[in-house]
């Protein structure tokens, strides 16, 4: 069973997003600040990351820092904001972000980016 972590402070979204992942069958890691995201991602080294960019105490663009550059891990990680600002994603896609979805989004689009991701590992 793939593992996916969900770094969301929005008790809402999180839950929504849980809802929907368990229901496709994947075990899922819920982290509601960065913070506890980046402790869950070096010991649970989930198969997939999904991120917030604006999080108390780290935000989604440290995160991919973290994991892609300082710890040079290959996990898959997804963007979400609800500010679309160009130079936020880009940002995000220049520290290796796989992909980046504006809210509000649709459970299923989250479904299927998340297949793809995980069938290129």
């Amino acid at each position: 069973m793939k593992k996916i972590l969900i770094a969301e402070d929005d008790e809402m979204m999180l839950k929504a997003m849980e809802f929907k992942m368990v229901k496709e069958g994947y075990e899922v890691i819920l982290c509601q600040n960065g913070k506890i995201a980046l402790e869950k991602i070096i010991s649970e080294k989930p198969d997939l990351i999904i991120s917030d960019i604006m999080m108390p105490f780290v935000s989604g663009l440290d995160i991919v820092k973290k994991v892609k550059l300082e710890l040079s891990l290959s996990i898959p990680i997804i963007m979400l904001s609800a500010v679309g600002l160009e130079k936020t994603v880009l940002e995000a896609f220049e520290l290796g972000a796989d992909d980046f979805i504006t809210k509000p989004f649709s459970p299923n689009e989250l479904s299927i980016r998340v297949k793809r991701l995980l069938q290129k590992r």
